[in-house]
């Protein structure tokens, strides 16, 4: 017979006992004693937490709703708090009970209620901990294992059924990975990752705040330190469980392999960010135009960039077209963007006189610069019904938007025209009805 077979053996023997155990410790509830009145305790505690839990409920609503200017982290503990009210009264009341029942009577008396109390404050503090973890599945997954971990470990329980689930395994070859090792594995995984998330979350704070790194070049760092944490995590979580990563190396070849023709637009996304991050030509901030998107650069991210348009599009652009395509940066060597509008005035009107009047309209515009570079009015035909001029003019905000500086020098124009006697001229056709055509007619 095979060990593992005598150990299977071994644990459902134990097993039994404990089924035998348990039947043992129900019956005993039947007869009074202080067995029965501390589950009893214990059953009473648990239906006073539940009715204090919604009446502290509303309680705590009501005074997070009378609160302004609360920061989100302590908003957020407050919904944990709530979530987990029942649990924080049972505790409270049980060890309250257990202290007392420890100073007035025998130990033994109280032994159920410690223990209830005590298992309380582990799930608590096990809750609270892995709210951490940001993936949500990981996350439930980590809390859960926890959970039993704790629970069978108070129980005396903990050592068999490791047993049994070191037991239960999967062998190719050399290489052997049981069910046990696998939720190590994940639980450490998970821990190592709360630990490098919250350690890149410091580590990018402070870079950010370091004004002589530039914007794309914070961005990079960040991810460089993010995908440095986060892998160091996973293989020391691997190689802390005792997992041999060699024996899948062939088999890690192969899918690296099918991953790597499938995944060619996301690697190229990839490489292609940390190319704009390196060159610069893009960074937060920055105001784009690619094709018919005009917007401003929210972030970049590792397979694509967030653009935010006017009208509060936010558009993620693979990183792959900034690359390959045509992409305007208003903002790349410099914040000036020079503008051009287009107007006629009627061929009665001064010429010298209507430049005169555009620049100084120009100039009274916010955001329009009067130095170093001026606005500038040229001639630039003679229409079939007006004399055709170009107006530049300069601005240093291009993240203030285009549109409405136009529209505002357009009505400075307007303004500056209609009092100096300038006249704006539009197409106009007259209809003459000859004589003979007349007579034709009747």
């Amino acid at each position: 017979m095979g060990n593992d077979e005598t150990a299977t053996i071994d644990f459902m023997a134990q097993f039994s006992s404990l089924l035998i155990s348990a039947s043992n410790f129900a019956q005993s509830l039947l007869v009074p004693g202080w067995r029965l009145y501390q589950v009893l305790i214990v059953l009473g505690l648990m239906v006073l937490a539940y009715g204090l839990h919604k009446v502290s409920d509303i309680w705590l609503q009501n005074f997070v709703r009378n609160r302004d200017g609360w920061k989100t982290w302590q908003l957020r503990m407050i919904v944990q708090i709530r979530r987990r009210l029942g649990l924080i009264w049972f505790c409270f009341f049980a060890w309250g009970i257990w202290a007392v029942m420890q100073a007035v009577t025998w130990p033994s008396r109280s032994y159920l209620i410690g223990l209830a109390g005590t298992l309380a404050i582990a799930w608590l503090v096990i809750g609270f901990a892995t709210r951490f973890v940001r993936n949500r599945f990981l996350r439930r997954l980590v809390t859960w294992c926890l959970w039993i971990y704790v629970t069978l470990y108070y129980l005396n329980l903990s050592d068999d059924f490791t047993q049994f689930l070191d037991n239960l395994d999967i062998s190719f070859g050399d290489f052997r990975i049981s069910v046990l090792t696998l939720l190590s594995a994940v639980v450490l995984i998970g821990i190592l990752f709360t630990g490098a998330r919250l350690v890149s979350n410091t580590t990018a704070t402070t870079i950010r705040r370091n004004e002589d790194i530039s914007p794309s070049m914070q961005v990079l760092a960040v991810k460089a330190v993010q995908i440095l944490l986060y892998g160091i995590a996973f293989f020391v979580g691997i190689n802390s469980v005792g997992i041999d990563l060699s024996g899948l190396a062939i088999l890690t070849g192969a899918i690296g392999v099918g991953l790597g023709f499938g995944l060619q637009k996301v690697i190229s996304n990839l490489v292609s960010g940390v190319i704009i991050l390196l060159d610069k030509s893009i960074k937060p901030g920055d105001v784009i135009s690619l094709g018919e998107t005009f917007g401003w650069i929210q972030t970049l991210g590792a397979r694509y960039a967030s653009v935010v348009t006017r009208d509060g599009k936010e558009y993620l652009i693979p990183n792959e077209d900034l690359i390959t395509n045509q992409v305007v940066n208003w903002s790349h060597s410099n914040d000036y963007v020079r503008l051009d509008i287009f107007f006629g005035t009627a061929y009665g009107d001064d010429p010298h006189k209507v430049r005169e009047l555009a620049i100084e309209a120009a100039t009274t515009v916010d955001r329009v610069l009067d130095y170093p570079k001026r606005p500038v009015c040229h001639i630039v035909g003679f229409g079939d019904s007006s004399v055709d001029y170009i107006l530049r003019f300069w601005i240093k905000d291009p993240t203030g938007g285009l549109t409405n500086i136009r529209g505002g020098v357009y009505l400075a124009l307007w303004d500056a025209f209609k009092d100096h006697g300038i006249s704006i001229p539009f197409p106009q056709r007259e209809v003459k009805v000859l004589k003979d055509s007349a007579d034709a007619i009747d």
